[in-house]
């Protein structure tokens, strides 16, 4: 099984990058895994939000396939424990030979077309995090599901 995350615009916070590589390095022990970068084009950030949104989904539906499940990771999304996810992502792992995909849009989130076109919408939490946090959360969140799965003490119950 395959997991990519897709990201939208670089991380800049040092600290970030380091946790990012710290538990992507771990992630690899258990799978096959790979974050993709789409860069913000030139002058993205002066455009009206809507063509934003707009242009930055049509971005990422460059980097998805049909076959792909996809996942939105969206303030509106379903909220899941720990364990949910880890459930989640093992049922995936063994029913589907597809590849996940699992999205963090930019720091406006996602056009509404967007978001109507799948479905299986992830919220991290009801706080707000800026979109380079969620990355290291999600990260590690995706660790954390990983060693749930094979049964390693990391998560405490």
């Amino acid at each position: 099984m395959k997991i990519l995350l897709l990201v939208f615009g670089k991380t800049d916070e040092d600290f970030i990058i380091e946790a990012i590589k710290h538990y992507e390095k771990r992630i690899k022990h258990f799978f096959q895994f790979e974050i993709e970068v789409i860069s913000e084009p030139k002058l993205h950030g002066k455009q009206a939000l809507k063509r934003q949104l707009d242009e930055e989904a049509k971005l990422f539906k460059s980097k998805i396939n049909d076959y792909d499940n996809i996942f939105l990771l969206d303030e509106n999304g379903k909220e899941l424990s720990s364990v949910e996810f880890a459930k989640k992502l093992e049922i995936y792992m063994n029913t589907s030979k597809k590849r996940l995909v699992f999205i963090i849009g930019g720091p406006y989130g996602f056009s509404q077309s967007f978001k109507n076109k799948y479905s299986n919408n992830i919220s991290l939490s009801k706080m707000t995090f800026t979109h380079q946090m969620v990355r290291l959360i999600f990260i590690e969140q995706l660790y954390r599901a990983a060693t749930i799965i094979k049964g390693l003490p990391y998560q405490h119950n």
